[in-house]
């Protein structure tokens, strides 16, 4: 069982930064994809960064030339630096972890941090 253990969520004003990072309990293996997922009030949770082990990312429409995703493949760690933060970011934000078994994909998510932008 993987672990996920985010950090760096807060209040920040509208065009503030905020950089959020996850550590995984188990780094004897390189997790497969890691990221990052927001969920706002009555809304669903969406995607919104994530980076393969080999460095690949792919990101929300919404947040690109805004955020970064970066990773430590050795140990297991990703990290996501916002920029010009915007009160539609407002969100809790969780990290993910997939692992790829036997041809199946597992997801391990964290308990989620709170990110809230004023106006």
């Amino acid at each position: 069982q993987v672990q996920l253990v985010e950090s760096g969520g807060g209040l920040v004003q509208a065009g503030g930064s905020l950089r959020l990072s996850c550590a995984a309990s188990e780094t004897s293996f390189s997790i497969d994809t890691m990221g990052w997922h927001r969920q706002a009030p009555g809304k669903q949770r969406e995607l919104v960064a994530v980076i393969t082990s080999g460095g690949r990312t792919v990101y929300a429409n919404s947040v690109k030339g805004r955020f970064t995703i970066s990773r430590d493949s050795a140990k297991n760690t990703v990290s996501l630096q916002m920029e010009y933060l915007k009160p539609e970011d407002t969100a809790v934000y969780y990290c993910n972890g997939q692992l790829v078994v036997g041809g199946t994909v597992v997801d391990y998510w964290g308990q989620g941090t709170q990110v809230t932008v004023s106006s």
